[in-house]
């Protein structure tokens, strides 16, 4: 596998002004740790913990001028200010990608990285040929799920106990997530499910989210 570079995909969703992005490189793992941590000190428990470790990044990321692996992480600037960063998982069996984790700045949340994030990575989806992307969503704030519904990404569903979270000082419990996904290829290219084979809770549930598929 081989991601592209992030020069030729800024040619399709730019960055915001005044804003960057580039490949994490591994001397600048340990900055980026220490940010996620003041960013979002909730992250010490729950899936999203292991992108506190060196470990994580160095056999399983993408690093600057090294081998392509499955986890990409773009970092992402202001003049010399990390003010935030994305990562995005490859599926290969199904060619999918997976919006796996990203965090802003406090300081930057209102520079639309949110929104721009979502769409760049439907872009790097595509030039990796993904037919979908998806990603779960934290309800604990607004701010991603207005993002992705921005981006035009689509609700499709609630993981109920799917990932810890602290919800409240020295109380971690298991929380509801989000699961927004986009379809990346033409709607021909989808197989509709024949609707004898659904459940009455199956087709009511599917004809709400996808009434383009449902006929008469």
């Amino acid at each position: 596998m081989k991601w592209p570079e992030i020069s030729e995909l800024e040619k399709i969703v730019p960055f915001p002004d005044g804003c960057s992005g580039k490949r994490l490189s591994r001397k600048d793992i340990p900055l980026l740790i220490d940010s996620i941590r003041n960013w979002y000190p909730d992250i010490a428990v729950g899936g999203a913990s292991c992108y506190l470790t060196p470990e994580f990044y160095e056999t399983q990321a993408t690093l600057e001028g090294e081998e392509d692996k499955s986890l990409f992480v773009m970092m992402m600037w202001k003049s010399q200010e990390l003010i935030g960063f994305i990562s995005w998982d490859w599926e290969e069996a199904p060619e999918t990608l997976y919006a796996r984790f990203g965090v802003v700045s406090p300081t930057s949340r209102s520079a639309g990285l949110g929104t721009f994030g979502q769409r760049f990575g439907e872009a790097l989806g595509r030039a990796m040929g993904a037919g979908f992307i998806y990603s779960m969503c934290t309800l604990k704030i607004p701010n991603m799920q207005l993002a992705f519904e921005r981006a035009g990404y689509k609700l499709l569903g609630f993981a109920p106990g799917y990932d810890r979270e602290v919800v409240a000082p020295g109380v971690v419990k298991r929380v509801f997530e989000a699961y927004y996904a986009k379809i990346l290829v033409p709607l021909d290219d989808l197989h509709v499910p024949d609707k004898k084979n659904l459940t009455p809770q199956t087709l009511e549930l599917f004809t709400k989210l996808f009434p383009e598929f449902v006929s008469e």
